[in-house]
């Protein structure tokens, strides 16, 4: 099993003297640790549930183009984009971009959109759910053609664009690979059999069901479970041995589920007492799984 690290949350003790440095430090410590993809969230005010809302978030794809520059070998993405901040021609240019910079190693995480106090406080577009997983399915079309040798026209429901040149490509061919955040079953996970590399599911009990939901889509339109990668993220309290001992156990009971990728987080980047824990006990107990 492989761990990602997500960061969420952006009110670090150093406060905002010594940010940039402790992001960077941050982000070459997971590396070195033994994290295999590194995340921030696609909003732009504090969500609740990890702090309030005028606590500092940085936008995700301006981010990431830095975490890019400062790291070597991790998986960068968006957990997960929202559908509806960016034209999709736009979108699949972002994460093209950031692919091209970082060597090849961008994934486009994508989902459907929740907070709509944020998209009301900034003007941005939230329209109806069902309208929002409309647009979900032709994102993932249009940058999947313009991933492709088709450069011609997209004409759907939502979005129409006259050519999807995209120059230059991506370095991961034939596309970076799509990770689809969420569980709902009738659209998300059918969305995940269709376009998709990774899901990602909320850890919980209901992990073993959405995982048999997800292969009867794939049975249903010819694909390979196997070929999709099944990932949760799950919070860590690392408090004492004991909990650390207890996360480890819970590895274990998703590996026995089939998640091979489990992202998760720290409190605060301006210490690095987590991620060395994560690199001398957690990360080595998940590899042998």
């Amino acid at each position: 099993m492989d761990l990602g690290l997500h960061l969420a949350n952006f009110t670090w003790s150093g406060g905002a003297d010594s940010f940039v440095d402790d992001l960077t430090r941050t982000a070459r410590l997971a590396e070195q640790v033994g994290f295999t993809k590194l995340s921030v969230m696609d909003h732009v005010w504090q969500i609740r549930g990890v702090g309030p809302k005028e606590n500092e978030m940085l936008e995700a794809y301006t981010a990431l183009g830095f975490l890019a520059a400062v790291t070597e070998r991790v998986d960068l993405l968006a957990w997960v984009t929202a559908t509806v901040y960016r034209e999709p021609g736009l979108l699949a240019k972002e994460v093209t971009t950031l692919d091209v910079l970082s060597k090849g190693r961008a994934w486009l995480g994508i989902g459907a959109a929740w907070n709509e106090e944020e998209c009301v406080g900034l003007g941005l577009p939230f329209p109806s759910t069902a309208e929002r997983f409309e647009r979900l399915e032709e994102t993932l079309q249009i940058c999947l053609q313009m991933w492709s040798d088709d450069d011609g026209p997209y004409e759907g429901a939502h979005y129409r664009l006259g050519s999807t040149l995209n120059s230059p490509q991506s370095v991961r061919r034939p596309h970076p690979p799509i990770l689809i955040g969420g569980s709902g079953e009738k659209k998300t996970l059918r969305m995940v059999a269709q376009y998709a590399q990774a899901c990602n599911l909320f850890d919980g009990p209901e992990v073993a069901h959405k995982l048999d939901v997800l292969r009867r889509h794939c049975d249903d339109l010819g694909r390979d479970y196997d070929a999709i990668e099944k990932t949760v993220i799950s919070m860590a309290d690392l408090g004492d041995d004991a909990k650390v001992d207890q996360f480890v156990d819970h590895l274990g009971g998703l590996a026995e589920l089939g998640i091979t990728h489990v992202h998760t987080g720290i409190r605060d980047g301006s210490r690095t007492d987590e991620l060395e824990l994560f690199g001398e006990r957690i990360i080595p107990a998940a590899k042998a799984l």
